[in-house]
């Protein structure tokens, strides 16, 4: 015997938008153009330890975690090459990804170094430790540790007189880096800025 469902019909007095637009549940992915398709897809996959989903001529969709992917790289035919050393313009500025210990930030450091990719910059913020790479169209990548243990804390550091003298922090040698993280140093005393 089957069940018998009832479907109530919401009246439009009931359902309001309210103020507030609903949060998404969570961060699923990003989009590349590229006149370099094979080169943007390899520098990922190497990048993040990910995999191909589907790849076709003009697309890929990269995954590394139980998301179905997260980077998308798209060759569209009328994407042009960027002109070199053209000054800033709008558009993405950088890509994020967090680890979950200094430890995993050093290790990954040393595992791209050993395959030629290196940071361009690595500064302690303050609410993060990061490292920014650049893919191969000049695509800014950042990977970070959190050096707070909850959000609040992070907050409340951005919301210091500290964090608004100098929100982008002191910069650090990644080798050093390595050898303090390896070293048994207090982990807090290496994220505190």
């Amino acid at each position: 015997m089957g069940h018998t469902t009832t479907a109530v019909a919401a009246s439009a007095d009931t359902i309001t938008p309210g103020t507030k637009v609903i949060s998404p549940s969570k961060f699923s992915h990003v989009v590349l153009r590229t006149t370099q398709l094979r080169a943007m897809v390899d520098y990922y996959c190497t990048f993040l330890g990910a995999r191909v989903a589907f790849g076709n001529e003009i697309a890929s969709f990269l995954a590394y975690d139980n998301e179905h992917h997260r980077i998308g790289i798209m060759a569209f035919p009328d994407v042009v090459p960027a002109e070199q050393g053209a000054a800033r313009t709008p558009g993405l500025e950088h890509i994020a990804f967090s680890f979950g210990t200094l430890e995993e930030l050093a290790t990954s450091y040393l595992q791209r170094k050993s395959v030629g990719i290196v940071p361009e910059w690595c500064v302690n913020h303050g609410p993060t430790t990061s490292m920014y790479y650049s893919d191969p169209d000049g695509n800014q990548i950042e990977v970070e540790v959190d050096n707070f243990d909850t959000n609040e804390e992070a907050i409340a550091y951005m919301e210091s007189p500290a964090f608004r003298e100098d929100p982008m922090g002191t910069k650090f040698e990644p080798e050093e880096f390595v050898r303090r993280v390896r070293s048994g140093e207090d982990h807090h005393s290496i994220k505190k800025r």
